[in-house]
């Protein structure tokens, strides 16, 4: 049944955030049920951080990063200054943290003494951050989007998304990462 609401800017990021939240969830139960001397459960931190570098970061803040903020300049918003320059720089926050996990998760792997406390920690602040990153965006700077971007540039917006959904991340589908989510949360 077709709504008669028109389309928003923001509303495929909204969705998407939801399931990022579930997968950081996930995380943090993880790191709250393995005992905090031991290792956390390596093969669903190693998914999660899959899911954060591909769905959350390639996928999603690409979307953001390439599609919205610009057209969010195109109305007047500054990229350096505000609500955007924030959300760049807490999307290189964020990788750094991901990336600080994939290094720490190998280092466990490889039984390096002390690694397991690290990267409990980067992955507690991984989750931390992009909690209140989305916090920020959906409470904020989507609200302004949706107020500002109508009509036909929402349109063309919303084309645009539509465009990368048959994208490939790593070889992996937008589908697949879902996927990788719905086991992530099975697990956990």
């Amino acid at each position: 049944m077709p709504s008669d609401r028109p389309p928003s800017p923001t509303a495929l990021l909204r969705e998407e955030h939801q399931l990022i939240l579930s997968v950081a969830d996930a995380l943090s139960r993880v790191l709250a049920i393995d005992s905090p001397g031991g290792p956390p459960a390596v093969d669903t931190v190693e998914g999660c951080t899959t899911f954060f570098r591909l769905f959350a970061d390639a996928c999603h803040h690409s979307k953001e990063e390439n599609l919205l903020f610009p057209a969010l300049e195109a109305h007047g918003m500054s990229r350096d200054a505000g609500p955007i320059a924030v959300m760049l720089y807490e999307h290189e926050q964020g990788r750094a943290l991901v990336q600080a996990m994939v290094e720490l998760l190998e280092q466990v792997r490889a039984g390096i003494r002390g690694s397991e406390p690290d990267l409990r920690t980067a992955s507690s602040n991984f989750v931390a951050l992009i909690t209140s990153h989305i916090a920020k965006e959906d409470g904020i700077l989507f609200d302004m989007a949706d107020h500002l971007i109508q009509g036909p540039a929402c349109d063309t917006l919303c084309a645009a998304y539509a465009e990368l959904a048959d994208e490939r991340y790593e070889g992996h589908s937008k589908q697949d990462l879902v996927d990788l989510a719905a086991e992530i949360l099975e697990a956990g």
